[in-house]
């Protein structure tokens, strides 16, 4: 691996796949948020109970996608690049979809996906920026 203050062109590479990786997985778990067991896409069961596989998604690869770049870096900017990503996707497609429509609905969910997708990616910033200060803390 190359030295931590230095970025070569395939690791910018790599940190703009990430980047754009979030972004894409950000509007996907946009798209489906208001998931749920009505009869539409999901068999009808439950009463139409709410599925948020968009909040499991988000904590399992965003938290992923900044530890990744973390390795590439341990530069806070750099490190934290796909999170930025991912919520700066989350807020403009959720306000400003396509058509100008609010993807975002107006419940839990879209407070558990911001919850579950921003803050284990926090956790796990946290610790790459921990391990670079190492025993100066």
């Amino acid at each position: 691996m190359t030295e931590p203050s230095r970025l070569t062109v395939r690791n910018w590479l790599v940190l703009a796949v990430l980047v754009v990786d979030a972004v894409v997985l950000a509007v996907v778990e946009l798209l489906f948020l208001p998931l749920r067991f009505d009869g539409y896409l999901l068999p009808f069961a439950l009463g139409g109970v709410p599925v948020p596989v968009s909040a499991l998604v988000a904590a399992l690869t965003t938290p992923w996608l900044v530890s990744v770049a973390g390795r590439l870096s341990p530069k806070l900017l750099i490190a934290a690049a796909p999170l930025v990503g991912w919520i700066l996707a989350v807020a403009v497609f959720g306000m400003f979809g396509p058509g100008n429509d609010l993807v975002l609905v107006a419940d839990w969910r879209s407070l558990l996906l911001f919850a579950c997708g921003s803050l284990p990616s926090a956790i796990v910033l946290g610790r790459v920026l921990a391990t670079t200060l190492g025993p100066s803390l």
